[in-house]
């Protein structure tokens, strides 16, 4: 449960943050959007003893509902074996042309392999994201993930990750 204590002041001061440096200016919440293949690379269980190299591959959909949700699904794999299968929704929230916070949520299955046992198959992954967006759409952009059973069992340590992403547009892999 401490992870997630850091976690969430980690999402407060962010917050904080980006509020004083806009000038309290309000986030635009994006209409539709390319679909975009996201790559990461990153540091698995960054905050406790049990790090490794972590990797993720994403398909996120462009295409809203409610307005402003979006879904993705995706693979994670680290180093010690760890695999990770989930999906998703997120929400882009632009601050003007270039910067766009990107919070999301999951629910995926998990094997742990010589990894962290995070004590259960399901576990829930909540992150928040702060990218820069290029003209061609592409972005690149920093996250931080905490993912665990929400108490599904007793054991419950869950592990956070720090990523970076570089997100494609899809139909830059076909010309479009």
């Amino acid at each position: 449960m401490g992870g997630f204590i850091v976690f969430q002041r980690w999402v407060a001061a962010a917050g904080a943050f980006l509020v004083a440096i806009t000038g309290f200016a309000m986030p635009a919440l994006a209409a539709d959007e390319v679909d975009r293949l996201s790559l990461g690379a990153g540091w698995f269980d960054v905050l406790d003893d049990q790090d490794s190299a972590d990797f993720r591959l994403e398909y996120r959909f462009g295409k809203t509902f409610l307005g402003f949700v979006k879904p993705w699904v995706g693979a994670e794999a680290n180093l010690d074996g760890a695999l990770y299968g989930a999906g998703g929704v997120l929400a882009d929230l632009h601050l003007g042309d270039r910067i766009v916070i990107t919070p999301s949520f999951g629910v995926g299955l998990y094997s742990d392999g010589g990894s962290k046992d995070l004590g259960h198959v399901v576990e829930f992954r909540s992150q928040i994201e702060i990218g820069y967006q290029f003209e061609d759409q592409s972005r690149i952009s920093l996250g931080f993930s905490h993912t665990s059973n929400a108490h599904l069992d007793e054991d419950n340590p869950g592990v956070e990750v720090a990523m970076i992403y570089y997100h494609l547009p899809v139909g830059r892999l076909f010309g479009r």
